[in-house]
């Protein structure tokens, strides 16, 4: 009875070793997720409408032109903790290639295309939009803007761009990136959706070199 006591005793430790091993193990091969230039076209007037749907603006009866997408993903530390209470901020342009910004405003612009979008992630560290999947206007990529506040504290700016886009390798904000294990975390693959028919899915995790004070 004590040596099987003891076997199992010794099992249960061998296995929390390996699941240890295993989780740091996975958490040294995340990679930080690189700053990136805000650009010239963060909204210098927000809309009213700033929740996590850039689809849909309250009062409007159309919702924006664009392939549909839901880009999901979790915000987390080096070490692989989901980090909650952060506010994570995405904006973009239109189908059109306009941003919400009055030095790009243009009868081509999307009326009914929010532009941008905010969302505070829980315990898990998840977050969720629903937006268009970019695209390119002269001179850029398409990408996707991000910054990740907590406590009035900015924590990141980056962008995220589109996985196998053939104008990545010609666009100098990305190329600026010069670690190509970093230049890797911020591609997206945009996916058919197994959960919404005829529209796309945009998963990635943003992983920051420090942990936030609350």
């Amino acid at each position: 009875m004590i040596v099987n006591k003891r076997r199992t005793l010794l099992n249960g430790l061998l296995l929390g070793a390996l699941a240890y091993n295993a989780h740091g193990a996975w958490a040294q091969s995340l990679i930080t997720t690189p700053a990136q230039t805000e650009g010239p076209f963060y909204p210098d007037k927000l809309p009213l409408d700033q929740d996590n749907d850039l689809l849909i603006i309250n009062g409007h009866k159309t919702r924006a032109a664009g392939e549909i997408t839901h880009l999901t993903g979790r915000i987390l530390d080096l070490h692989g903790n989901p980090l909650g209470g952060v506010v994570i901020e995405i904006w973009q342009v239109d189908h059109n290639g306009h941003y919400i910004h009055s030095a790009d405003a243009s009868a081509r612009n999307d009326a009914n295309f929010q532009g941008f979008g905010r969302f505070e992630t829980g315990r898990t560290g998840e977050y969720l939009f629903r937006t268009i999947k970019p695209v390119p206007y002269p001179g850029r990529t398409p990408h996707i803007h991000v910054k990740l506040r907590k406590g009035g504290r900015e924590l990141l700016t980056t962008q995220l761009y589109v996985q196998g886009h053939p104008l990545n390798e010609r666009d100098g904000v990305l190329r600026s990136i010069r670690d190509p294990r970093q230049r890797a975390s911020v591609m997206v693959p945009f996916l058919p959706s197994q959960e919404h028919q005829g529209e796309l899915a945009a998963r990635i995790d943003i992983v920051l070199g420090l942990t936030p004070q609350a």
